[in-house]
């Protein structure tokens, strides 16, 4: 069919893309690339990555960035051999009236950070800097967005770490699991809802599970447009840390 057809799978996701916003890639990530292959790598089972096969727990794509993706889009081009991986959805509007209110507030404390994922590093020596502070849950009570990462996201104390804690509890337990099927498009507010993978077993013989991953971003600052060394991709978070 030719929605798996290379050329016009990327064709058909840069329009879906630009209609919520504008195509982006990130100068740090894959070398800006605008479109991501998510399959398993042999030698990085254990990556918390697209390159992995162990379970990959909640998160907001790229939670490190002052211009996070606005919308994430997957689309299925190959299911694992059992058809059991998983993509994990949950959403922070379906989550916190299971906390109370003083967790809440907890939440919306600017005292968390976040590590940069690993998949902005490789190409970096010593440990990985963080973003922050910042809360983990923001805007109006009624509509409330997340910026988490079960992974990269620390508190600064015990305290900040229980919260974390009870909050990724309260995600498991409105999480819906989708097993995608060849073909199917998942597009995700990546403001309010935080996505995971369930683990599965490759076997790399070529026909292994396949996904391509495109981010989507409403609108870009000028002084950023005017850093980009590509019209499509933000610059490096060397040359902007700091500057949100």
């Amino acid at each position: 069919m030719g929605i798996l057809d290379g050329h016009f799978t990327n064709g058909t996701l840069m329009l879906v893309a630009d209609l919520l916003g504008s195509l982006v890639g990130y100068q740090d990530e894959k070398s800006g690339a605008l479109f991501h292959d998510v399959h398993p790598v042999r030698g990085e089972e254990h990556h918390i990555e697209n390159s992995g096969s162990v379970a990959f727990d909640f998160h907001t794509e790229n939670v490190h960035h002052p211009m996070r993706p606005d919308f994430l889009g997957l689309l299925c081009l190959r299911q694992d051999h059992e058809a059991v991986a998983a993509t994990r959805l949950s959403s922070v509007r379906d989550a916190l009236p299971l906390l109370t209110e003083g967790q809440v507030a907890e939440l919306r404390k600017p005292q968390f950070h976040s590590l940069y994922p690993t998949s902005f590093t490789r190409n970096t020596e010593g440990p990985r800097p963080s973003a922050g502070p910042h809360p983990v849950v923001f805007g109006p009570a009624g509509r409330p967005f997340i910026r988490f990462n079960s992974h990269n996201t620390r508190a600064a104390d015990p305290g900040g770490e229980r919260v974390l804690r009870v909050l990724t509890e309260a995600l498991e337990s409105v999480c819906r699991d989708l097993v995608l099927a060849p073909g199917d498009l998942v597009v995700l507010d990546n403001h309010v809802v935080v996505h995971g993978r369930s683990a599965f077993q490759p076997r790399y013989d070529g026909r292994d599970r396949w996904l391509r991953r495109f981010y989507s971003l409403r609108s870009t600052p000028l002084w950023a447009q005017r850093m980009m060394r590509h019209p499509r991709v933000l610059p490096a978070m060397a040359d902007i840390r700091g500057v949100v």
